[in-house]
């Protein structure tokens, strides 16, 4: 008896196949751990499955709007006016601020640079590579003596010094040091007999100490690490990949379980709430509706549109007369306007216009 549920071959949620030989223990443990365990999960699962579902309906009839209400009041409130200000007003501010900058300071600064500095400059180089010339021969010179005292005064005295009287004091020094060196040879050797007499007794100190710590912890340790928490261990080990394959098992069966109370639900839903309120809307409310729409709404809109109108031409007629009473007023008391005198726009006629064989135009005709 498996409670498991066979899934097709390539399926990613298969557990992969034990190749190892299980025992009584682990089959007398799977089988009451998978029902308790399931029969624990099934409710979780459809809880979950619920709080799931309720949240995608929440995110997409409340948070997404919402967010998209306020992506939007954040773009009219913060990014469209620091937009505008950087727009209209930064930009044509920095470029007049770098546009006098540039007229005060870098053109003056250039000039300044090309027509005063470099020829100064030019001067002062000029100048100081003559004197460090002059200063260099005299250096020269200096550096030459120096060095003739030097080698006359330090090197020479320093190298007899050295031949003389170091080298054979240095020799006399090196014969006492190899007698010395004899002599502490000696006092190697019986250093040595001493050292193996006391590593002798350190040793068998050492032994006795571990053969005691080995006989009183280590074995003891060992076997209750052997014999008692590595079955133990193993136990544990058992049990505790039962529970999580367990879980897991029971994890997917709660999920088909609470798809198949999903749909009915859905499909309850359906029936009761939805078909109804669709064949009701579809039978009842739309031909009242449009029954409404034809013998109320539309004769009040005809209506309504014909009081507009009527409204409109009232309107109409007394502006016109409001007109025509202001043009009457402003005739008594300024009298008739001056009309304008009409201006001749015609082309000259062929008689006026000037021709090709005379020297008489229209502009010097009498």
């Amino acid at each position: 008896m498996d409670l498991e549920k066979r899934s097709p071959a390539g399926d990613p949620q298969e557990p992969p196949p034990r190749t190892e030989a299980e025992g009584c223990l682990v089959v007398a443990i799977r089988i009451p751990v998978r029902i308790v365990v399931l029969v624990l999960v099934v409710p979780v699962r459809m809880v979950w499955d619920a709080l799931v579902v309720a949240g995608r309906v929440l995110r997409d009839t409340v948070l997404r709007p919402f967010g998209r209400a306020l992506a939007w009041l954040g773009w009219a409130v913060f990014v469209w006016p620091l937009v505008g200000v950087w727009r209209y007003v930064l930009v044509p501010l920095a470029k007049g601020v770098g546009w006098l900058g540039n007229v005060l300071l870098v053109v003056p600064a250039v000039w300044v640079y090309r027509w005063l500095l470099t020829p100064v400059g030019h001067g002062l180089a000029w100048f100081f590579a003559g004197v460090g010339a002059v200063f260099a021969a005299v250096g020269r010179g200096l550096y030459a003596g120096l060095a003739w005292l030097a080698r006359y005064l330090v090197v020479v005295p320093a190298a007899w010094l050295y031949a003389w009287v170091l080298t054979p004091v240095g020799h006399a020094l090196a014969w006492c040091g190899r007698g010395l060196a004899w002599c502490g040879r000696g006092l190697v050797w019986c250093g040595g007999g001493l050292v193996w007499c006391l590593g002798m007794v350190v040793t068998g100190v050492g032994m006795a100490l571990y053969w005691t710590v080995r006989v009183l912890l280590v074995l003891p340790a060992l076997a209750l690490w052997r014999w008692v928490l590595t079955p133990v261990g193993r136990v544990l080990a058992v049990i505790g990949r039962e529970v999580w394959d367990a879980l897991g098992h029971a994890w997917r069966i709660a999920g088909y379980v609470s798809r198949a109370v999903g749909r009915f639900l859905g499909a309850l839903f359906r029936w009761t709430v939805a078909e109804p309120a669709r064949w009701a809307y579809r039978s009842v409310l739309t031909p009242v509706g449009h029954a409404v729409r034809d013998g109320v709404l539309r004769p009040l809109a005809e209506g309504a549109r014909g009081v507009g109108r009527a409204v409109r031409q009232a309107l109409d007629s007394a502006r016109l007369s409001v007109r025509q009473a202001r043009a009457d007023v402003r005739r008594m008391l300024f009298g008739e306007p001056a009309k304008a005198r009409p201006v001749a726009r015609r082309e000259p006629s062929a008689a006026e216009a000037r021709t090709l064989g005379s020297s008489t135009t229209a502009l010097t005709k009498d």
